[in-house]
């Protein structure tokens, strides 16, 4: 029976996913249920994914008819339900705080943190955007402590399972009495019943209902953003009468349309904990075949090398990794070095083997444009008038540099062969951002405790 009510409490799984799991008899006063898939006008609508089509698309042999969107997930069809358990918020009562030790936070971290915890007791929307490196993590423990000795059930979800996995052991050790999940596609843990979840927005699809604090992570990130499928599953996960926290470094078209109607509140922190600016971007024209690592980039290249500093060279597309990963090797054949995607089975070893210096360099695509911190690191963009180098995407990249209050600054190369608007909004966002900042600064009213 316990491990019936773990499985199913604020969780939403198919009759043939229960069986699977070895639960037949579903004989529980608690439990509800409601039909997978639905027809209203000849159209299909999928109640886990929010799917919505002409039915007679995806019609079946016996006349029932399966969403295509979540297959996935394990598919759904209009002859199946979908059974769940309201969530009880069954967790232990504490009575002293439950965050391990407070983070020193600036004057304007602790305004911006206060408002966060504001907004959780209010059940409240809130964007924090705040510049990379602004400490936005740290900022949140309040409201995350208040919401856990609430006895409320804590989600922060991401689009990157590279974010998941750096923010994991961080809460596990701001809030070790409490029990806590990553859950991700292949991560390894298998499903238990916890106060705080850790999990790609891709697994809420499996909540319903479950969440009282709901935090999204990289909100303008892909596969995220602009995802119909994905906001619906944020929807739903949460409960009814909850609170949701929205973090970003870089906010989209629509969250900024949305801030200026007065739709979403928001708490804008355009200054890096350690008080130090953001590395502004150094733009580099150059004529040189598509493949090749021409003299101008070479330069910055090798005084990294010189300095032992660890680097990250950003390519468009994954064809381009081998070629360039094989002539900095070619150049530097001492310095151990890797490339890394999506892809990449190993790219968490990868990164982890950056970190601790057994490699120097990583040639990467986008996969690591934010979520990674390290150490003294600098970054290059090669072909970074790109499509797929957007603003967003290229101010992330510069917000790798930086982060470390010891090491607070570092190169931010952008090499391109035609302007782009791209680099020309990443280049001003970054200017206007340190202004900002200078103005703090100059007022003196950021100080550290």
């Amino acid at each position: 029976m316990e491990k019936t009510l773990n499985l199913l409490m604020g969780r939403q799984l198919s009759s043939l996913q229960l069986k699977a799991l070895g639960i037949v008899a579903l004989d529980l006063a608690e439990l509800k249920q409601r039909p997978a898939v639905t027809v209203k006008k000849g159209r299909i609508f999928c109640q886990r994914c929010g799917f919505q089509a002409p039915r007679a698309n995806y019609a079946l042999p016996d006349k029932s008819y399966y969403c295509p969107a979540c297959l996935a997930w394990g598919r759904l069809t209009t002859t199946m339900s979908l059974y769940s358990i309201p969530e009880a918020n069954d967790f232990k009562k504490y009575s002293q705080d439950l965050l391990e030790k407070k983070p020193r936070l600036s004057l304007w971290q602790k305004k911006a943190a206060k408002e966060l915890l504001q907004t959780v007791k209010l059940k409240q929307e809130r964007l924090l955007w705040a510049v990379t490196g602004a400490g936005k993590t740290e900022m949140l423990f309040e409201a995350l402590n208040f919401a856990l000795l609430n006895q409320q059930r804590v989600c922060l979800a991401t689009p990157r399972v590279d974010v998941c996995n750096e923010l994991y052991p961080r809460l596990c050790q701001a809030f070790p009495k409490v029990k806590s999940s990553l859950l991700y596609q292949n991560s390894g843990q298998e499903y238990d019943y916890t106060q705080l979840v850790v999990c790609t927005v891709h697994q809420l699809l499996r909540f319903y209902h479950a969440f009282d604090l709901l935090v999204i992570d990289e909100v303008d990130a892909f596969p995220y953003v602009n995802d119909r499928q994905l906001h619906y599953a944020v929807a739903h996960a949460k409960k009814i009468n909850s609170s949701t926290l929205y973090l970003t470094a870089t906010p989209d078209r629509y969250l900024k349309q949305q801030i200026y109607q007065n739709k979403l509140a928001v708490t804008c922190l355009p200054l890096r904990y350690h008080r130090h600016l953001l590395p502004e971007i150094t733009l580099v024209k150059l004529y040189f075949p598509k493949q090749k690592i021409e003299e101008r980039t070479k330069k910055y290249l090798a005084k990294w090398i010189k300095n032992k500093t660890p680097f990250l060279v950003f390519v468009p597309q994954i064809a381009l990794l081998k070629p360039i990963l094989k002539e900095l090797q070619h150049l530097w054949p001492a310095i151990n070095g890797e490339c890394v995607s999506a892809l990449d089975p190993d790219r968490l070893q990868k990164v982890k083997n950056l970190r601790a210096g057994i490699d120097r360099y990583l040639v990467t695509t986008t996969i690591l444009e934010r979520g990674i911190t390290i150490t003294r690191l600098n970054v290059m963009v090669l072909q970074a008038d790109a499509p797929i180098f957007s603003e967003t995407v290229l101010v992330q990249i510069a917000g790798r540099v930086g982060r470390d209050k010891d090491y607070p600054s570092g190169d931010v190369i952008f090499t391109y062969q035609e302007m782009t608007s791209a680099l020309r909004a990443a280049k001003k966002q970054i200017k206007l951002l340190n202004q900002k900042a200078k103005q703090l600064l100059k007022n003196d009213e950021v100080s550290t405790l």
